[in-house]
This record gives structure tokens, C-alpha cells and sequence, in this order.
């Protein structure tokens, strides 16, 4: 049996109750904004100004509001530092770092993608000279 054969055949027995799961998981991961928070996250980004320095094009009440959904779906932990003033800090949860594992092969097809008409193009270019 190919391996083909097996997945599929693994997949016919999701009952409604995973697929529901699924699809939820798939809109977490498809907010707007919420791949590029959870991103700038895994590459450092602790506090707010720095999600907000990274996730360009975000406003402010967005970035709050996807922060604090994040953190109630249990992908961002949420530090308060007992400072003057008050420190926030968010960081991927055990959890987000295992999302972000998984969507790693989506980021690096994503890229090749990005560099794919680039390719194309100078290739292109080269053809007609």
C-alpha cells in the first residue's frame, strides 16, 4: 500500500467532532496578523514594541487584541515585571513553539514561492540577451 493509500485512509476516519477541531485550528492559525505576531515571537520579540516594530502595518489595538487572543488560546504566555513602570512580556508558549514548528515547512515554501517569480524573471532576462 502506498503511502498515499495510507493517508488517506487515515483521514476517512476523522469524525465530525476532529474536523470541527481542524477547521478551528486553521482560523486560529489564519487570523489576520496572527502568523506574523506568532513569527516575530519565535525570532524574539518580547514585548509590545517590538512585536510592533516587526509586525509592520499592525495598529496598536489589533496587536493588543491578537496578543491577548494568542494568549487565551494558550500560544503566548503573558510575563508582567514588577518594575517601574510595569513591564509586559509576551513570549511563545510550549505550545505556539510546537505550531511554529509544524508551520516551518509552510514559511520555507512560502519563501521559495517569494523567490520563485524572481527566478522566473532573471531567467527569463537571460533567454532573450
Amino acid at each position: 500500500m502506498s503511502a498515499e493509500v495510507a493517508a488517506l485512509r487515515r483521514y476517512q476516519n476523522i469524525d465530525d467532532a476532529g474536523c470541527r477541531v481542524f477547521q478551528d485550528s486553521l482560523e486560529l492559525v489564519g487570523r489576520r496578523w496572527t502568523g506574523a505576531i506568532l513569527l516575530a515571537g519565535m525570532r524574539g520579540a518580547r514585548r509590545f514594541g517590538e512585536y510592533r516594530a516587526a509586525v509592520t502595518g499592525i495598529s496598536d489595538r489589533l496587536l493588543a487584541q491578537r496578543l491577548k487572543e494568542l494568549e487565551s488560546d494558550g500560544l503566548v504566555e503573558r510575563t508582567v515585571i514588577p518594575s517601574s513602570p510595569v513591564q509586559i512580556r509576551y513570549a511563545p508558549s510550549a505550545d505556539g513553539q510546537e505550531l511554529m514548528s509544524l508551520l516551518q515547512p509552510l514559511i520555507d515554501w512560502s519563501h521559495r514561492r517569494l523567490r520563485a517569480p524572481q527566478a522566473r524573471a532573471d531567467a527569463g532576462k537571460g533567454a532573450s540577451d
